[in-house]
């Protein structure tokens, strides 16, 4: 499993650097909006972010679990490993890591936005979608690639709300570098490595090395 992680982060860390510099580009753009604009942007790419990482990680364990010879998978089970992978990981990502960036950078409107209680009717009714699609149609390629380059824009956006009218040059490669951690470690974790965590040891040994990266694989759906 751990050889497994690190190959992970490794295919990972090209595509996750090209949606943290898309991050910086778009914040140059958009860095004086209103806080208000910036808060809604928010609402809309974080609960889209959860959806795409509800359906990865419920498909995965599904696909290796669920859908194997003799398996006796529990709803219950199904729907925790499903909500819990994305609703709490995206939660690390798009605003505990981005939160502590602010802290860090002394960001003068810093703030913590928690989407599954701060506006837990968008954000939970759309992680039990994704966790319905992720079992009845299970699918891996494009909701993970699109789950990253959610969680990029989503942790940007979580970040601008906290940016005051003067934003000096430093500011930059830093939150560049937040927007890459942000994602790069959470969006593996939920949607590849904690899945397979409950997957049983024999069926965990027989996969692939790499069985659902943004790249392709003959494993993937």
């Amino acid at each position: 499993m751990f050889k497994r992680i690190l190959h992970e982060l490794k295919d990972h860390a090209p595509f996750t650097s090209l949606g943290a510099i898309s991050g910086i580009v778009l914040m140059v753009y958009l860095k004086s909006i209103p806080h208000e604009l910036a808060y809604k942007i928010f609402y809309i790419l974080h609960p889209l972010h959860v959806l795409l990482s509800a359906m990865v990680t419920t498909a995965i364990y599904n696909l290796y679990e669920c859908r194997q010879p003799d398996a006796k998978c529990k709803l219950l089970k199904i729907i925790a490993i499903g909500y819990v992978g994305s609703v709490g990981i995206a939660t690390l990502s798009d605003s505990l890591i981005p939160y502590l960036g602010e802290m860090l950078l002394g960001l003068p409107n810093k703030g913590l936005h928690i989407g599954f209680i701060e506006e837990w009717w968008i954000v939970n009714p759309l992680a039990f979608i994704g966790i319905a699609l992720g079992y009845f149609k299970p699918t891996t390629k494009f909701p993970h690639s699109g789950h990253v380059m959610l969680s990029t824009w989503a942790s940007l956006f979580h970040m601008i709300m906290a940016l005051g009218l003067v934003t000096y040059w430093y500011t930059y490669p830093i939150i560049c570098i937040f927007l890459f951690i942000s994602v790069w470690i959470p969006c593996c974790v939920s949607d590849i490595v904690f899945p397979l965590l409950f997957v049983s040891g024999d069926r965990r040994k027989k996969l692939k090395h790499s069985c659902c990266s943004c790249g392709s694989s003959s494993k993937c759906s």
